[in-house]
């Protein structure tokens, strides 16, 4: 398939006998019977007759007289604006343009490229990067009763569940040993293991909180490209059936990247030494390298899987399918929202943060301490910066992967036909309205 859109011609190509911009002269016709002067000849199709001059011009070179017309005879009218003469190719139009051959003059004039349809939050077109980003934030301001309920019912569940978790099931304590230059190896390890379980947990919690808020902001996303509203209510319900194979999918991906992870580093740990630690270097930037490159190649497997409707093996398939020859874009718009998302919540959650550890008994002197439990105060007002960050990340990172996965189906599958056909444009899809739309094939 093609990365690229392949915009039709506006209109038939110019003809092969004659370039454009030149004109073509034509032969004065013969007058009528009887009105004929005395003095002209009849032609002869076969050849000039007796009455013809033995020399004649070139051919080729015949040109229309220039003397005064007839009596009586009406001077023929000038030629009409854009008759006989090609307008100039500005950038992006004429024969490389993407007009194709004869998408002549400024967008609107003759022959020029029509608007995208644009429903929703996006034109039905190949998306640019900063369009993609603008549909994510556009569907936050357009449907921000429906956004907002989810990610803030979704946010305010998963950091009761990690504030409670840190306050009474979690202890800090026990990873003080990281800080401690005296502790032991055994006393390391030990602390390792309670902060891999510490952090574990809240991770799981915090995934399954961003699954079913991704799942349910794809159903918003999905119809805001439509321009058709939903509520929180509807988008559950669209969500609902297909939760648990999303589950399934998010689960077997880090299945997938932590296997690929013991396959590099193994076999560093199994020797010893410099060679071992060397070869444990080299494995751990290959796991990386390979973990980064599957997560790419599967990251739109979810809104697959969600829109339509399919198992877990056919939405990791079609993912691979849409970000195949497009890695390095889908890699590169995905880290661009994942970095303007964190800075945002951080700009938002670290502040909160200070102001907890300041409320706390031990003071902003306790933040940077990692024995000393600041209490619930802290975990409070931070968990509560936390809730507001994540009405900022759940849209943006949801959003940007329901617009990639449409963005690529339009450049591979010309699916803006069928989003403008649900959305209900008139005319979209004819010969004078797909001029700008795409068409690329397999």
């Amino acid at each position: 398939m093609n990365d690229t859109p392949g915009w039709a011609s506006p209109g038939s190509a110019p003809s092969e006998e004659q370039e454009p911009g030149t004109s073509t002269p034509t032969e004065p016709a013969d007058p009528p019977v009887g009105k004929r002067p005395a003095d002209q000849p009849a032609k002869n199709p076969q050849g000039p007759g007796p009455q013809w001059s033995p020399q004649q011009p070139p051919p080729g070179q015949w040109s229309a007289p220039t003397g005064p017309p007839n009596p009586g005879q009406a001077p023929p009218p000038p030629p009409g604006p854009g008759w006989g003469t090609r307008p100039p190719a500005g950038p992006g139009y004429g024969p490389t343009g993407p007009g194709g051959y004869g998408g002549y003059g400024a967008p609107g004039g003759w022959g020029g490229l029509p608007p995208a349809a644009k429903p929703g939050v996006i034109p039905l077109r190949p998306l640019g990067v900063g369009e993609i980003l603008d549909g994510a934030v556009s569907t936050m301001r357009a449907y921000w009763r429906s956004v907002l309920g989810i990610s803030l019912t979704v946010a305010v569940v998963v950091q009761v569940i990690v504030v409670l978790l840190q306050g009474l099931v979690l202890d800090e304590s026990s990873t003080a040993a990281l800080s401690d230059p005296s502790a032991t190896i055994d006393e390391q390890l030990d602390a390792m293991g309670s902060a891999l379980r510490n952090y574990g947990a809240i991770f799981l919690v915090s995934l399954v909180g961003t699954i079913t808020a991704t799942a349910l902001l794809t159903a918003v996303t999905s119809r805001a490209v439509l321009g058709k509203p939903v509520t929180a209510g509807e988008a559950w319900r669209d969500a609902r059936p297909q939760l648990v194979r999303l589950f399934g999918l998010i689960l077997l991906l880090l299945l997938m990247v932590t296997a690929v992870a013991v396959v590099c580093v193994l076999p560093g740990a199994l020797l010893s030494g410099a060679a071992g630690d060397a070869l444990s270097a080299v494995g751990s930037i290959g796991s990386i390298i390979a973990a980064v490159s599957l997560l790419v190649r599967f990251s739109l497997a979810p809104p697959t899987l969600m829109l339509e409707k399919q198992g877990i093996k056919k939405a990791m398939a079609r993912s691979a399918k849409l970000v195949r020859g497009s890695w390095w874009r889908v890699f590169g718009i995905q880290v661009l929202s994942l970095i303007i998302a964190n800075i945002v919540a951080m700009i938002i959650a670290v502040p909160f943060a200070l102001l907890g550890a300041a409320l706390s008994p031990g003071g902003l002197s306790a933040f940077t301490s990692a024995d000393t439990d600041l209490g619930w105060t802290y975990l409070v007002v931070s968990g509560i910066g936390a809730v507001i960050g994540s009405l900022i990340t759940f849209p943006i990172t949801a959003g940007v992967a329901v617009l990639l996965y449409v963005d690529q189906r339009i450049r591979r599958e010309a699916l803006d036909l069928d989003l403008a056909r649900a959305a209900g444009v008139q005319g979209y899809g004819t010969p004078s309205s797909t001029t700008g739309s795409t068409t690329t094939g397999s």
